[in-house]
């Protein structure tokens, strides 16, 4: 559509000067930009087609290309557009002309920077299909609505996406992304799915293998680059660049692990499906992993750091100053290979001896200090009865607010179901009321899946309640399960037990806390080693 001359812009030059115009175009995707005659080519011949209706003006349209095939107008991360800005600043352009608004951006925030832009260095903007003069108080309000426009619609496109991957995913079928390890893409049928690659789902099920034998992920990591296994690797089709085929590290080798893909399972949004797609790891040997793994990530890697048989790394404190005391270590001076471990406030590390009482700490008889109050609760019966009551307490605490959790939960779904009987009864005609069903819907859906949960945590809390007598027996079989246990198992059993242990440099005394709920924790593990 032309513009009638007293529509025209106001920067529009005066008879007999040159006002130099660029012409931008732009198309979301890549699709038919192959083709001789594009749309890119299409939006071109219709901008220079409306310089060249203002050539008595002085318009004339500048060789150069600004072309962004393949890029959404809701990002100003486009080549061309980058190309167009960097002249404009260098003062090569006085008018950009495009085909249509929303082929310069589709967001209002965006747009404004441009036209921050174009406004600095006195540049003009036309639309061909739009008519409006950017210099004017009106001509902006136009603008600004057009624009709404762009950005309303390219959200309602976003939507739609959206809503298609989720009912995509919760039908459990493979949505788009990038492919793992062990799958590759089937998109010979009416929608792309997933299937196994027979060579490297092998190396897959090696992944969990190793993790399970090796108890932590950086041994596993070495071995992976001993073996020389890589990840997976890709080329991309618009590019032709190779993604992937790089060695395994702690955190790539970490979101192999976790993810459910392996056990037949598609996620989104915290929520699991089950998947069209056929597993690779057995779920038994799946879950195993990550108990594991969640075990580790409780306790830090302690085990993994811990080369030095440091039993009360990350527990022991300086009661004087209150600030952690780390493990060290000295060797012979006279050069042998023994060494000596210690303890040391860090607060007197940082800051020099004389601010903290607390002198080297020898590790072996502290520890032994430990390990012997461990011991001492399977005779003394009145620190074992405490500890047991601070248990029972935590437990029933706990218990209490599940139960009172419970009840409002029940509570809450009897009166979401009974409102929406009510509203749908009335009809859906009033869209305040189809909104209130949409909201109870949401409230019944997070209810009946809260619910399960809380009454599964109430078992597991009637179940981690123990008798004095079961926790007497359980710790006089303490002595045959330590000696047993490699370093590493026995500062994983005391932290297990031992919440924290206190260091008091004055009274030259050390005081152990237990954790409330470890007694079940230990009784498990003692039966475990007794079958």
């Amino acid at each position: 559509m032309k513009v009638r001359k007293r529509d025209r812009p106001k920067e529009a030059a005066a008879p007999g000067s040159r006002m130099r115009c660029a012409v931008y175009t732009r198309k979301s995707s890549d699709e038919g930009l192959d083709q001789e005659f594009n749309s890119l080519d299409a939006q071109r011949e219709s901008a220079e087609a409306f310089i060249s209706s203002q050539k008595t003006e002085g318009w004339v349209c500048l060789p150069d290309r600004y072309d962004d095939g393949g890029f959404s107008g809701g990002s100003i991360e486009r080549p061309a557009l980058g190309h167009l800005l960097r002249d404009i600043e260098a003062g090569k352009i006085d008018c950009v002309v495009v085909y249509k608004v929303d082929r310069l951006s589709r967001s209002l925030m965006d747009f404004a920077k441009i036209m921050e832009a174009f406004d600095r260095k006195g540049v003009s903007f036309v639309s061909v299909t739009q008519q409006f003069n950017t210099t004017s108080s009106m001509g902006r309000l136009t603008l600004n609505i057009l624009l709404s426009f762009a950005q309303f619609e390219r959200e309602i496109i976003g939507e739609r996406i959206r809503d298609k991957i989720a009912a995509q995913k919760r039908k459990g079928k493979w949505a788009g992304g990038v492919p793992v390890l062990g799958y590759d893409v089937d998109r010979s049928g009416p929608s792309p799915r997933l299937v196994v690659n027979a060579r490297e789902a092998v190396r897959v099920r090696a992944l969990f293998d190793l993790y399970l034998d090796k108890q932590s992920l950086l041994p596993v990591v070495r071995e992976l680059r001993h073996r020389e296994w890589t990840n997976k690797k890709r080329v991309t089709k618009k590019t032709g660049k190779v993604i992937g085929g790089k060695p395994f590290n702690k955190a790539t080798l970490h979101n192999h692990l976790v993810n459910p893909v392996y056990i037949g399972k598609i996620t989104h949004k915290g929520e699991i499906y089950d998947g069209v797609h056929e597993a690779i790891v057995d779920p038994e040997v799946f879950e195993r992993v990550q108990k594991l793994l969640r075990y580790n990530g409780r306790t830090g890697g302690f085990e993994v750091r811990n080369k030095y048989g440091a039993l009360l790394r990350g527990l022991i404190t300086c009661k004087a100053c209150g600030y952690a005391m780390t493990h060290t270590f000295t060797k012979d001076k006279k050069g042998g290979p023994r060494f000596y471990r210690y303890y040391r406030c860090t607060h007197a590390i940082k800051n020099g001896a004389d601010e903290c009482p607390s002198r080297t700490l020898p590790a072996a008889e502290i520890e032994r200090v430990v390990v012997d109050e461990i011991r001492g609760l399977g005779s003394d019966r009145a620190l074992l009865k405490q500890v047991l009551a601070d248990a029972h307490a935590t437990i029933a605490e706990e218990r209490e607010g599940l139960v009172t959790e419970r009840a409002d939960l029940k509570r809450t779904l009897d009166r979401c179901h009974r409102e929406l009987q009510t509203l749908a009864a009335g009809g859906l005609a009033d869209t305040d009321v189809s909104q209130r069903i949409a909201e109870l819907h949401e409230q019944i859906t997070a209810g009946d899946k809260r619910l399960p949960e809380v009454e599964k945590r109430i078992g597991e809390l009637d179940a981690e309640t123990i008798t004095q007598a079961q926790a007497e027996a359980a710790f006089r079989g303490f002595d045959p399960v330590w000696e047993n246990l490699i370093p590493r198992e026995q500062a994983r059993l005391i932290r297990l037990l031992v919440s924290a242990v206190e260091y008091d440099a004055v009274k030259s005394s050390v005081s152990v806390t237990f954790r409330p709920t470890s007694i079940r924790a230990f009784l498990d593990r003692i039966n475990k080693e007794a079958a």
